[in-house]
Parts: C-alpha cells; sequence; structure tokens
C-alpha cells in the first residue's frame, strides 16, 4: 500500500511545475486526472518549440507518469461541466494557470473553495496571486532563476549570469507545492475542511537563496560568488585531475577535515605552514593554499585520488 492509495487528485498544468507535482502525488498511489485543452499541453512537443525536428517529448513523458488524461474544452459548457465533475469527487486541484485565467474560468480559489468546501486546491503562481505582476508569464528561467537573484549570484562580477536547466526550477518549487498539499489534507483530516495552497516560482527561487539572505540581512552585504582561484574556502572548491576530470572537494568543516586532506595528498608538510594551520589562517592566504591544491591534483586521475580520498574519509564529488 502507498500513502495516497485512494485520494484523487485533478491537474490542470501544463509545461513542468504542476504537472510534476501532481506525478509526485501519483508515485505516492494517487488517482491523478490531468486534464488538457484540445491542443495540448504544449510540453508535449517542447523539442520541436527549440527548432528540433523529432517526434515524442521525454520531458513531457517524465513529468506526466502515473496519471490518466482526459481531454476538456473548457471554454464550453460541456468542458465545464465535466471538470466539475471530476473536482466533485477529487481530494485535491492542481494547477499552474495564470491567475486572471482561474477567475475567468470560476477556477480560481475562492470559486472552488465555495463550491467544493472540502477540496484542496494547489496554485503554482509565476509570481504570486497578488501584486501588479499576478498574471505575468512566469517560465522558471524568469521567474524563480533570473527574479530572486539567482542567477546573478552565481558567477563572479563582470561575468554573465549563467542559464538554467531546463525545469530546475519547476521542479524545486513543485515539491514546495507538493508538502502544501500533503499538510493542507492532513490538516481536513482534523477539521473536514479543504484549503489553499498557494506557491509561487519566486518565493520558491528566494527561499532557495535563504543562507545568502540571511547574511545580507544582518551584515548588509550582498552575497557574490568568486572566481574559484579566489574562493573563500579552498577546501570546499573544485580542482581538476591529470586526466582533466574536475571534482569537488566538500570539507565545509575545516579544521575537522584538513587532518585527513593532507593524508590523502601526503602533504602533511602543509598542516605545519602557518598560512594554512587553521580556518583563520587559510582564509587569508586562499590563492596560495588553492595553488598549492591545484598542482597536487594535477598529478593524479580521478579515479587515483577517490581511492585515496576514501581511505582517509575525505568528503568529495
Amino acid at each position: 500500500m502507498r500513502p495516497l492509495d485512494g485520494y484523487r487528485v485533478v491537474e490542470l498544468g501544463m509545461w513542468v511545475a504542476a504537472p510534476a507535482a501532481a506525478a509526485l502525488l501519483g508515485d505516492w498511489g494517487a488517482d491523478v486526472v490531468k486534464v488538457e485543452s484540445p491542443g495540448g499541453d504544449p510540453n508535449r512537443y517542447t523539442l520541436k518549440h527549440v527548432g528540433q525536428d523529432v517526434e515524442g517529448s521525454p520531458p513531457f513523458e517524465t513529468d506526466n507518469r502515473a496519471k490518466r488524461g482526459v481531454v476538456l474544452d473548457l471554454r464550453t459548457d460541456e468542458g465545464r461541466a465535466a471538470l466539475g465533475g471530476l473536482l466533485e469527487r477529487a481530494d485535491a486541484f492542481i494547477t499552474n494557470l495564470r491567475p486572471g485565467a482561474l477567475e475567468r474560468l470560476a477556477l480560481d480559489p475562492d470559486s472552488l473553495r465555495e463550491r467544493y468546501p472540502r477540496l484542496v486546491v494547489g496554485t503554482l503562481t509565476g509570481y504570486g496571486w497578488t501584486g501588479p505582476e499576478r498574471d505575468r508569464a512566469g517560465y522558471d528561467v524568469s521567474a524563480f532563476w533570473a527574479r530572486p537573484g539567482i542567477a546573478a549570484m552565481l558567477n563572479p562580477a563582470g561575468e554573465p549570469p549563467p542559464g538554467i536547466r531546463p525545469g530546475l526550477g519547476d521542479r524545486a518549487a513543485a515539491v514546495n507545492l507538493v508538502a502544501g498539499v500533503l499538510a493542507a489534507l492532513l490538516q481536513r483530516e482534523r477539521t473536514g475542511e479543504g484549503a489553499v495552497v498557494d506557491v509561487s516560482l519566486l518565493r520558491s527561487g528566494t527561499y532557495a537563496i535563504g543562507n545568502d539572505l540571511a547574511l545580507q540581512n544582518h551584515f548588509g552585504k550582498r552575497g557574490r560568488t568568486r572566481p574559484r582561484a579566489e574562493h573563500e574556502s579552498p577546501l570546499y572548491n573544485c580542482y581538476r585531475t591529470r586526466d582533466e576530470r574536475w571534482f569537488w572537494l566538500v570539507a565545509l568543516e575545516g579544521d575537522r577535515h584538513w587532518p585527513g586532506l593532507l593524508k590523502a595528498l601526503g602533504r602533511e608538510d602543509l598542516g605545519a605552514d602557518e598560512r594554512f594551520a587553521t580556518n583563520r589562517a587559510r582564509r587569508g592566504h586562499v590563492r596560495e593554499l588553492i595553488a598549492e591544491l591545484d598542482a597536487e591534483f594535477a598529478g593524479r586521475t580521478l579515479a587515483g585520488w577517490a581511492e585515496r580520498f576514501d581511505a582517509e574519509g575525505v568528503w568529495w564529488a
């Protein structure tokens, strides 16, 4: 038995964010019905949108697993009535249509809660339900990646911001929506009442950089990624091996992890160097230490380092 066996979910979604959330609920046992317009979810044609002359869409298949599907034209009375029949029997409704579109269809949270008081309504928007941008289109590259400032923080000053891999922000927001829907279903077990779960790509992106925001609020300074050769923590940095492979050291607790790394390197002498003896000392000599580590890591293959790291308990990836 799976945790959501017996629960019914109706999804009116497109592209990635809402479909991904509904797919996760389906993975856990919910009976998910995906509602599409006669033209279909545009993610069915995602490769053609970027000029590839191929059939099928693996991204669509990924985020629409574990579902049944129905085509409804919600511009017609028949289509709206059919959707209403599905919602009468549903435990949760998942959508990422924009607020204005949902209001025109009378599928906004207030309308749905009035008609279906036990329904959990989960909406995933670009910028939320209030404010001047409530109906602005929001892919994850815009609302999750660009607007919260994630992209601007990832490269050193003066370099162009990096792109985002397809669907990365959408799936992060989808997990947030799933968490809210599950909490609302639990609350309904206690109260008998449904609830509204409101998730946005903008808030999800903002939460994702919570460390940086907390530091900025406390110290009044904006975080920024430094060039690799100037990383403020040389033991939490990436390096290249003799066979042109890159790996990350993840020795975040510097003084704890430093001795094991020195043993793996066969360079216990670095531990006696006053420039590198403590976390504070290493922070003041990052360029010198990174140069030393670069030279050492260039001397072996990744497989060779993996064996030595694992033998000495060095954290890496």
